[in-house]
Formats: structure tokens, sequence, C-alpha cells
């Protein structure tokens, strides 16, 4: 019988053969019967109960003599297997940890020994045997209350734990749907980030200094008339996956995608340093890389540029939409003024407005270009062209923080 308790976790036989071996010398071996719980004592409490009664029941039935057999030799055998069934009692009692039955046993083996050596009463031995065999079935019933109560915790553990494992679910469901959406306009170290530390309250409804870039593809609506439209999506993807991969490597956040349209804006929601230093190099990171799209289509005689357009201020931003398409997005003058600079802008032109010149202007090298009227702003713009950095290199970006921080 083995003495583990009964709410021990299951072990598979291979792995307990694989432990067994590992314990043991090679050369040894070990025989071990595990019998079902209880069988033990009720297997020598019927040893005891039949080398008592066997021999007169067969000649009775059988209707022969009774078999002779030594007396002293009987009584040894009768006490003997009792003692083994109340050691069987002990040892199941560290399993079941109910002392009643191991206590009935040991009153059955006292009074059948008491019986066989100081004052022989059937009666008495008949009691003996009543108990003995009582305690052996009262055993088993222990080890079923005991191993019903522990299948019902059991079960009621498993429970629970389907329980959590579907609010975990559908939470890391809930998660994954939120990171996904955010990924649409922040990078994906933002998102984790904002989804990871439960940082929600970073996209409320809040005012920042930000620098907005917008750019656009120039003649794309004369090209896409000339062409199929799988040719056009061609265009876009290679565009968007180009411009897309350069926003993130610099940090930036979209705010509006359509078409051949982009709107990206810096120190929010990661706040930076230099946020119009930041636009300007993605800027010219986006021009450089057009190159490389438009030659294809250069050579097919269907000539497209891209314009670019830069401004900074305080803006509103926040998200934006319904039934769970939002995008997160900036409101205010300083966007307006870097749309129109795009519309402005010319092949391969990077515009910027007066005030985020003045951000740069230690590092930016600008040609002036004068005072543009712009559709939807009160006031002339004095708007400058970018030319490069000053002294041919751009100037160390910024280390980021490793967490966003929370809105002003």
């Amino acid at each position: 019988m083995a003495d583990d308790d009964l709410t021990a976790p299951a072990v598979s036989s291979s792995a307990l053969s694989a432990q067994a071996a590992l314990a043991r010398p090679t050369d040894a071996t070990e025989l071990k019967i595990n019998l079902p719980f209880g069988i033990l004592a009720f297997a020598f409490a019927i040893a005891s109960l039949a080398t008592c009664y066997a021999g007169i029941l067969v000649a009775y039935l059988l209707e022969v003599e009774p078999l002779s057999i030594n007396y002293h030799v009987q009584a040894v055998l009768m006490w003997g297997f009792a003692l083994l069934a109340v050691y069987a009692l002990w040892r199941d009692r560290r399993r079941h940890l109910n002392n009643l039955p191991f206590a009935l046993a040991v009153v059955a083996a006292a009074v059948l020994i008491t019986t066989l050596y100081v004052r022989y009463t059937i009666e008495f031995e008949i009691i003996a045997y009543v108990l003995l065999v009582i305690a052996a079935v009262l055993n088993q019933n222990v080890f079923l209350s005991r191993l019903n109560t522990t299948v019902r915790q059991q079960a009621s553990e498993i429970e629970a734990l389907n329980q959590n494992l579907e609010r975990e679910v559908e939470h890391q469901g809930h998660e994954i749907g939120r990171l996904a959406r955010l990924k649409q306009f922040l990078a994906p170290q933002v998102a984790d980030l904002v989804v990871s530390e439960g940082q929600d309250r970073l996209l409320d409804t809040h005012r920042r200094y930000i620098a907005c870039l917008f750019c656009d593809i120039r003649d794309f609506t004369a090209v896409s008339e000339g062409i199929e439209p799988e040719e056009v999506i061609g265009i876009l993807q290679a565009y968007h996956e180009t411009v897309g991969s350069l926003v993130i490597e610099h940090h930036g956040t979209i705010g509006y995608r359509a078409g051949d349209g982009l709107m990206v804006f810096f120190n929010d929601p990661i706040p930076c340093e230099q946020p119009v230093l930041d636009a300007v190099r993605l800027a010219l990171a986006i021009r450089d890389a057009f190159n490389q799209i438009r030659e294809p289509w250069r050579k097919l005689g269907h000539p497209i540029g891209l314009g670019l357009g830069i401004a900074s201020g305080y803006a509103t931003l926040g998200l934006v939409g319904f039934q769970g398409r939002t995008d997160y997005t900036a409101i205010g003058g300083a966007v307006n003024i870097a749309a129109r600079l795009c519309d402005k802008a010319v092949d391969g032109q990077i515009l910027l407005s007066q005030r985020a010149y003045v951000d740069v202007e230690p590092m930016v090298d600008a040609e002036p270009l004068g005072a543009f009227e712009l559709k939807g702003v009160r006031n002339a713009v004095e708007t400058y062209r970018v030319l490069g950095f000053r002294g041919g290199a751009a100037p160390p970006a910024e280390e980021r923080p490793s967490a966003p921080t929370s809105a002003a």
C-alpha cells in the first residue's frame, strides 16, 4: 500500500519508473504492488475469519467430517491475521486521517486474543470478528468519503481554474484588440507600453506642443487615371510600407493616413526634446526613400513626386472615431499649416513654417521663400525650404524614454 496522501498530484507510471531507475542501483530489483484502497485490511480480516470458521462451514456444506487441525496453530493464525489487519488499518489511517477503523480493529484483536487465551466464549469470538469486519468495511467507506471529498475539491478547483482561464482569455483578447488598434497609429513599442502598463490615460484628450508633418504624392491623381487599379494599389502599398517603417524608426505617431496622404506628429504620446528636428529627420529620410519608389514608374513614363510640409505649435490630441474604429489624431493651427505647406510644396520640397524653423535654425540649413497665403489660415505664413543639416551631418538622435509620460 502506498502511503502518499490522497491529495497528492498524480504522476505518470513512466515518470515514476524513470525516477526509480535513477534512485537505485542498476543491479537492484524491486517489486511494488499497488492494491486498491482498504483491500489489504479487508483481506486479512476475512483470512482470520476463514481460519476460524472455514473448516466448519465446508464440512457443513459438503456433509463431510471437519478437517482436523492443531488448535494452537489455528489460534496463532486467527490472531496473526487479525493483527495484520490491524497493521493494515494503521497504515491506511495515515492516508485518510480517520482513527475510528483502526480503534475498532484494536478492540477486535484484543477481544479475540483474550477469548483464545484467557477464557473462550463463542459470543465474544463472534463479537471480535464482527468488530474486525466492521472496521475493515468502515475503512473502505472512509477511503471512499475521503476520495469523494478530494474529487469534489479538485472539481471545484478545476471549475475555478476554467473560469479564471476564460476571464484571462477574454482579457487577453481585449488586450490584443487594443494593441492592434493602437499599432495603427503608434509605433509598436509605444503601443506595447501603453497596453502593458495600462497607460490609456495618455490617449485622453489633451493639449501639447507638437511638430506636425504632412506628405503626399504629387500628380498621383493624374497618374492613377492612366494606369490599372492594381498598379495604383502597388504604388500605394510600396509607399505606405516604406514611409510607415520610417515613421516607426523615427518614433513618430501616425495621425492620419488616406490614399497618398499621411500625417505624422512628434512629442506625443512619447515626449521628445526636439520634435521639429525629429520631423525634419523623418522628412529627409522619406524623401530619399521615395526616390527608389518612383524610379520604376518614371521609366514607364509615369512621373510622380513627393511634397512635404512641417509646422509646429500647440494642438489638441485625442481619440476620434466610433464603434471601435478610432484614430489618435491632432487638431489645431499647426496641423492646418503643415497640411497647407504640404499642398504648396513642389516635388522634393520640404517646407517649414517660421515657428518650426526657429526651433531648428541652429541645426538645419533652410532657404527663406517668403510669406505664403495658405487656405484656411488667416495670416500669411513665413515659409522656409529645407536644404539639409548644417555641416552636412544630422545631429545625433536623442535617446527615447523607456515609457511614455502622462499627458500635460
